[in-house]
């Protein structure tokens, strides 16, 4: 009987994969071919979240130029590298409800309607309140409510179960709770 060999650790799609990363770091227009196999996933994950097409459209253009002009820093450690462009997507989709929230504030009323002054001193209040959290609450909160994303997605990027998942997202929320109403009294 003859000894079988351990199978090897990545896929040939794997080691195909790697090559092209590696071709496209030294020439710049075989980016092409990664932006052809990983298109379509990624303007599915950024259209579920962005909102309109056209949003979605230039989301999906941001991460693919911030891909091509940071291709020199990717290292290859065997996971696909369609992970590290959803990682470029969910930072992308971070940065875009961030710059939302801000020209909505910025577009208020100068009128002295106090409603409206009062919503933005809110917000801004609660902004600084998410950033005193400990860091993976504030992680859990931004990915959540900001970035739109499921317990499950959230859970699988901090390498967390989905019940420790919901467990900080339940005491950032109390925790913002209470200092919401310490300020308020």
């Amino acid at each position: 009987m003859t000894a079988r060999s351990p199978a090897p650790a990545t896929s040939p799609g794997n080691d195909d994969e790697r090559l092209v990363i590696e071709a496209a770091k030294e020439d710049p227009r075989r980016f092409a071919e990664l932006y052809e196999r990983n298109f379509d996933r990624v303007y599915a994950f950024v259209a579920r979240r962005a909102g309109p097409r056209g949003e979605a459209e230039d989301l999906t253009a941001e991460v693919f130029h911030h891909a091509l002009a940071n291709l020199g820093r990717f290292e290859w450690r065997g996971t696909p590298f369609a992970a590290w462009l959803l990682q470029i997507a969910r930072n992308a989709l971070a940065d875009h409800w961030q710059r939302l929230a801000r020209e909505r504030a910025d577009l208020s009323p100068e009128t002295g309607d106090p409603g409206t002054h009062a919503e933005a001193d809110r917000r801004a209040m609660l902004a600084q309140l998410v950033g005193r959290l400990p860091a993976d609450q504030q992680r859990v909160i931004r990915e959540r409510f900001i970035a739109q994303k499921s317990i499950r997605e959230i859970a699988r990027d901090l390498a967390r179960t989905e019940g420790a998942v919901k467990q900080l997202q339940f005491r950032a929320l109390e925790s913002l709770r209470v200092h919401m109403r310490d300020v308020h009294e």
